[in-house]
């Protein structure tokens, strides 16, 4: 199963079928989801077919290799058999993708024409269809995963205003690109949030959570108090629809101050807080991250994660990294193992203060300024989500605030499923 393949290091990577094989402790839905992640994937016309506008969520995009309709509909994303999401778009620069084909008609994966997995097209919840009275797209103001509510108020990042976002992201290149296509306004009004979740809620048993994010944003009297308020704002909007003051939320959000987190936490009904500190190595930081380096630097920004426990509790923190991204050259780790040892001891100072550390699979993005860059193997990926998904079990961090209900995003947080004895 699939085509041998070399790192940059020359040395021979493992195939999916000898990791699942090495790791037969892990549970092959994560392997075979950081494989397709970081290898991506394409659809063929068959799986197209099979998707359904009127069942499932799609998006309008340009196909890949083909000269088909620019408005084609292309699915949001993926599941697996056991619930596992899989979270990524088509990429166009893919150079070893999976396959998504529909044979005997089913949905399936397959890899070098061999059949992986079956997988699902995400359904499309209730209100997605519908209007606020302002008359904007519901699904407009809160996307959804299969059972979270996402909302994002605001899809620009000031760092990249002087040119020093992170090198991984493409953030703003896609708000432009999605701006130009959907003609969204990039703010939210409260209304609409408030209108959006009531009616969200009406489809029992559909969201588990509610997260919001945005793009950083500097300014106010202290860097990150416009977006402190309007996250309150926002929140508010959002918890009017619930009966107590608290409600399943989290947000994923810059690193904001004890005073700034004290007055989230007091005037919303946020639950749990994510700030992520993307790469969890100080001169990698400086290098990658050059705008939230020179803004806050990699100590504060740290330490402003873990003073959050102090308000929102401990497993009830946590902080992302782009996993595979301290391996970025010219800069970056050349030793997998260097680069997961120096990962893991970092993750786990976080864990010891409360901290959950959780990873999304680096993925090499058109747009962002690492779009020529190769990331690192699967093994290590596993490795990587083996090694974080233990920490917490070691330090008893709650498994339910990013678990694969409330995200799906990281590999880890999918293996804490066998952490819950």
């Amino acid at each position: 199963m699939s085509s041998v393949t070399t790192h940059a290091s020359g040395q021979r990577e493992l195939t999916l079928r000898e990791v699942m094989d090495k790791y037969n402790d892990v549970s092959p839905f994560v392997i075979i989801k950081s494989d397709v992640t970081r290898r991506s994937f394409i659809y063929t016309d068959r799986a197209l077919g099979a998707l359904d506008k009127s069942k499932h969520q799609y998006q309008q995009r340009v196909l890949i290799g083909s000269n088909r309709d620019k408005n084609a509909a292309v699915p949001v994303s993926l599941l697996l058999r056991d619930g596992t999401s899989i979270i990524g778009m088509p990429s166009k620069t893919a150079k070893n993708p999976y396959v998504v084909d529909q044979i005997d008609g089913k949905l399936v994966l397959t890899d070098q024409g061999e059949i992986v997995e079956e997988v699902h097209y995400w359904y499309k919840p209730d209100y997605y269809d519908k209007f606020t009275s302002s008359g904007t797209p519901m699904w407009q103001v809160a996307s959804s995963r299969p059972q979270r509510l996402d909302i994002d108020p605001n899809s620009h990042c000031h760092f990249w205003n002087k040119g020093n976002g992170c090198k991984f992201c493409n953030i703003n290149a896609n708000s432009t690109q999605s701006e130009k296509e959907c003609n969204m306004s990039k703010q939210l009004t409260a209304q609409d949030v408030y209108e959006t979740v009531k009616e969200a809620l009406k489809q029992p048993g559909a969201f588990t959570n509610l997260k919001m994010s945005s793009g950083s944003i500097l300014s106010g009297a202290e860097i990150f108090d416009d977006e402190v308020d309007m996250y309150i704002e926002m929140l508010q909007a959002a918890g009017d629809n619930f009966k107590d003051k608290k409600f399943p939320s989290t947000i994923v959000a810059s690193a904001f101050s004890e005073k700034q987190l004290a007055k989230l936490y007091e005037n919303t009904g946020l639950m749990t807080y994510t700030s992520d500190i993307e790469i969890p190595n100080e001169a990698l930081f400086a290098w990658i991250c050059k705008g939230k380096h020179e803004e806050v630097g990699y100590a504060e920004w740290k330490r402003r994660i873990i003073r959050a426990v102090d308000i929102f509790g401990a497993g009830n923190v946590s902080s992302g990294i782009v996993g595979g991204c301290e391996m970025a050259q010219p800069h970056g780790f050349t030793n997998e193992d260097d680069a997961l040892k120096a990962v893991l001891e970092e993750a786990e100072d976080f864990a010891s203060q409360g901290v959950s550390v959780v990873h999304c699979v680096w993925v090499p993005m058109h747009g962002s300024a690492f779009h020529n860059q190769q990331n690192p193997s699967l093994e290590y990926y596993v490795r990587l989500a083996k090694g974080l998904s233990d920490l917490r079990k070691k330090y008893l961090l709650n498994v339910d605030m990013d678990n694969y209900r409330k995200c799906g995003n990281h590999p880890d947080t999918d293996l804490d499923r066998g952490n819950l004895d």
